[in-house]
């Protein structure tokens, strides 16, 4: 006997898959004659039709992973912060004496090397390098 088709509304009716559903044998009869999602519903109170329970895992169980030293995520620093805001200050302050004329050019971009490799520790300090360098 051929269902298919009753099997197709049992799905839209109950919201699952075709292997899922199961008709029971000794009532195909009833189950030929059902038209519409009430009469799937019906049989289904009555167990003409059976639903079977999902197979498998019903959750899922995540893998606890170990969070490696190349995905550790840091904070900037603090020393990071204030070498950046020394090194603004000082290159700041080395491009208005260039802007003056006070400094050459080769001398200012010496300067901005050593303050990238933080010789001076604040502008006091640059200052009384310069003084020490026009001497």
């Amino acid at each position: 006997m051929n269902l298919a088709k009753k099997k197709e509304l049992a799905m839209r009716t109950f919201g699952v898959g075709r292997n899922r559903i199961f008709f029971v044998k000794s009532r195909f009869d009833e189950i030929k004659e059902a038209i519409t999602k009430q009469d799937m519903r019906d049989l289904q109170k009555d167990g003409a039709i059976i639903i079977k329970e999902i197979k498998g895992r019903k959750t899922l169980i995540r893998k606890k992973r170990k969070k490696g030293a190349g995905n550790v995520r840091k904070k900037v620093g603090k020393r990071k912060k204030e070498y950046v805001i020394l090194t603004r200050k000082l290159r700041k302050y080395v491009n208005e004496l260039k802007s003056q004329g006070k400094i050459s050019k080769e001398i200012s971009e010496e300067l901005r090397k050593k303050i990238r490799n933080r010789v001076f520790r604040s502008k006091n300090h640059l200052r009384g390098y310069l003084a020490g360098v026009k001497k």
